[in-house]
């Protein structure tokens, strides 16, 4: 899989660009993703928000997984299939970024999100599979990991989201993404 994944290269820095565009222009990142793809939410927005290699200015960035109160109330008083769409709603503003992370790209809460995220004004970085799902109608960029196995997309979107902290970093350390942009 992973001498595959230069077919999705393309993909990868378009949405690079997007998430440096985003936090150019004062947006910021919001992030879901149903089990392992919500860890990675969580370790993904960690290096935006606490730094990736190197040492910059904090970044914005929110993964919608980590509220426990939000996750059980909503999913309690409404649907789980609602719970991310709602955050995007109350959280997202246009020039904001979600990354919707699912391995099938049908998760219907992510599906969900990532359809609030595009009537809000929100760009949408669908990380998917091989195939990319329902997902792929609500993205701006698309990225899908050369593979139908979950083990192996869950590598390669850590991978790749490490890639775009480091875009991040490399970017911001070379002057073209400052504190005050931010």
């Amino acid at each position: 899989m992973m001498a595959r994944l230069p077919l999705c290269a393309t993909a990868i820095a378009q949405a690079g660009d997007v998430l440096l565009n985003t936090l150019r222009h004062g947006g910021k990142i919001l992030l879901c993703g149903n089990g392992g793809s919500a860890a990675d939410c969580q370790h993904i927005a960690a290096e935006f928000v606490v730094r990736y290699e190197q040492k910059r200015p904090g970044l914005p960035a929110i993964a919608l997984t980590t509220d426990s109160s939000i996750l059980t109330a909503h999913s309690n008083d409404y649907a789980f299939a609602s719970v991310f769409a709602r955050q995007v709603e109350a959280l997202g503003r246009a020039g904001d970024c979600l990354i919707a992370i699912s391995t099938s790209g049908n998760s219907r809460n992510i599906v969900n999100a990532a359809e609030t995220a595009r009537h809000q004004g929100l760009s949408v970085i669908a990380l998917t599979g091989a195939g990319g799902g329902e997902l792929l109608r609500h993205a701006s960029v698309a990225v899908q990991a050369p593979s139908a196995v979950t083990a192996r997309i869950q590598e390669a979107h850590i991978l790749i989201g490490h890639w775009w902290c480091a875009l991040v970093e490399d970017r911001l350390l070379e002057g073209t993404l400052t504190a005050g942009e931010k």
